[in-house]
C-alpha cells in the first residue's frame, strides 16, 4: 500500500477527518493543509489505528478534543 493511503481508516474515522477537514478551511487553511490536519487528528486520537476483531482496539485520546472546547468555551466567555 503506498504511503499516506487512506484505506486502512475505517469509516468513523473518515468522518471525523472531514468533520475535522471542514472545521480546519472555515479557519482560513488551505484544502490540503485541512486534510493534513483532519488526519493527523484522527492519527492523535486513536494512537496511530484501529484493528478489526473484538477487544484489539486501544482507549481513544480525547485529549484535542477537549483542548478544542476550552479553547471554543474561552472565546464564547469572554463575548
Amino acid at each position: 500500500m503506498p504511503r499516506g493511503s487512506k484505506a486502512k481508516y475505517t469509516s468513523k474515522q473518515r468522518r471525523q477527518a472531514n468533520l475535522i477537514e471542514e472545521s480546519a478551511e472555515k479557519r482560513g487553511y488551505s484544502a490540503k493543509r485541512a486534510a493534513q490536519i483532519g488526519y493527523a487528528t484522527v492519527n492523535k486520537q486513536d494512537k496511530g489505528g484501529k484493528l478489526s476483531g473484538s477487544g484489539r482496539g486501544k482507549a481513544r485520546s480525547t485529549s484535542s478534543s477537549r483542548k478544542g472546547g476550552r479553547i471554543g468555551g474561552r472565546a464564547r466567555k469572554s463575548r
